[in-house]
């Protein structure tokens, strides 16, 4: 009798023989950044869910651990904070775009050469999303662009946008939306600042002014914008969930590691049992955030993220809150001490303070239950599609989106 090699064994097989050769041809601490995450995308070790050819070996992502764990091993830098939006754009891209799309734009982003941002958010569609009216025009084989669009994260350094538009005011305003990419350094253009409580500007506006788009930065069919966003939307939730309080104080990271830092320096007699007893709930409430952001994040890998990454995102929204409101109690005077408000433009993004001060931390992390879906836009998802509770009232469903009445 012949035997046979499980599917999953040589799914492993063919990963680890794939991370051997690249660490064989390149060295991590001798090649730049881009360049030696450009080898790893082509040895098929960016995302190892995606098909070959575009970054992956097209296995279980679960074995995605096996290469990243091997890699920091052998030096291999971390992820660029300013390349965030990967865990967006790829997603989308891979699963609504086309070949030539894939192509073009799924290497330079893995590598850093090309820095993404999210064009979703209005001043009068923010939480209701599909109310946005960023108007796209068809001029022959281009688009004509004009709007505005508010709260982009790192738009400032950004190559190019995940931009959702108007593109048929007489349909239903889940109908008539269609999604591109946009070249951030496009004629009509516009990035301005948006200073932060924290002396940040992370956050943008940006205004589209006859902004002229190739029909061929079209990321899916025209109409179609609201299921390639909801694309975005779903690893979004996942990727800021999966970035936050569920980090376990073993990983050395995340907001319950800070808490306990504090904690196990304070005096005995400051060590209450009451105080011990929060401590405790908060690291059981993060233990379980980080389970569900490991299932999350296993689903985003293939491509299609489940609703546990909007449990983790509201969830670990609030826990965020929860945890450095605590810290900022723990200690006492000293947490009333401020920071360096001074304007800056990060380079990157920081959704819980990483290792900045605790007073930053608890600044920031209050835009968590904002960026990705309020927190209560979060809960009626989950209790409708979830729970099956029945949805709120809508006025607007089914009419045309020029007649929804607007402020």
């Amino acid at each position: 009798m012949t035997s046979t090699t499980p599917t999953s064994d040589t799914e492993q097989a063919a990963v680890e023989a794939a991370r051997d050769a690249l660490l064989a041809a390149h060295d991590p601490t001798k090649e730049s950044y881009a360049e030696f995450r450009g080898h790893q995308f082509d040895h098929g070790l960016a995302w190892v869910t995606h098909p070959e050819g575009h970054g992956g070996l097209g296995v279980r992502p679960q074995l995605q651990r096996v290469v990243d764990k091997r890699l920091r091993e052998a030096g291999a830098a971390p992820l660029d904070p300013s390349t965030f939006f990967i865990a967006l754009a790829g997603p989308t891209i891979l699963t609504h775009g086309n070949e030539e799309q894939k192509k073009r734009f799924l290497r330079p982003m893995f590598t850093g050469e090309e820095k993404w941002c999210q064009l979703f958010s209005e001043p009068g569609a923010g939480s209701d999303f599909a109310g946005l009216g960023t108007k796209a025009v068809k001029d022959g084989d281009e688009w004509i662009i004009n709007g505005q669009k508010v709260w982009n994260t790192l738009a400032h350094i950004a190559d190019w946008g995940m931009l959702v538009t108007r593109t048929d005011p007489d349909m239903p305003k889940h109908k008539g939306m269609t999604y591109f990419a946009l070249d951030m350094h496009a004629p009509g253009v516009e990035v301005r600042p948006l200073r932060q409580i924290t002396g940040e500007a992370e956050f943008n506006e940006v205004y589209m002014t006859d902004v002229r788009v190739p029909d061929d930065l079209r990321i899916g069919d025209r109409g179609e914008g609201w299921r390639a966003a909801l694309t975005t939307f779903m690893n979004e939730r996942t990727a800021i969930g999966g970035g936050g309080g569920g980090a376990a104080p073993k990983t050395g990271s995340g907001p319950i590691s800070v808490l306990v830092d504090i904690w196990n320096k304070l005096p005995e007699t400051e060590r209450t049992d009451a105080r011990r007893d929060h401590v405790m709930k908060l690291w059981v409430d993060a233990e379980v955030l980080r389970l569900t952001n490991v299932r999350a994040g296993q689903n985003a890998s293939k491509g299609q993220p489940g609703p546990e990454g909007s449990v983790g995102k509201m969830i670990g929204s609030e826990l965020n809150k929860d945890i450095f409101s605590f810290c900022i109690e723990l200690q006492g005077m000293a947490g009333q001490i401020g920071f360096d408000y001074t304007y800056r433009r990060p380079g990157g993004v920081n959704l819980t303070g990483g290792s900045g001060s605790v007073g930053y931390a608890f600044l920031r992390a209050r835009a968590n239950s904002i960026e990705g879906g309020t927190s209560e836009i979060m809960r009626n998802i989950l209790g409708e599609q979830i729970l099956g509770l029945p949805g709120e009232p809508r006025v607007d469903k089914g009419i045309p989106w020029k007649d929804v009445a607007r402020n």
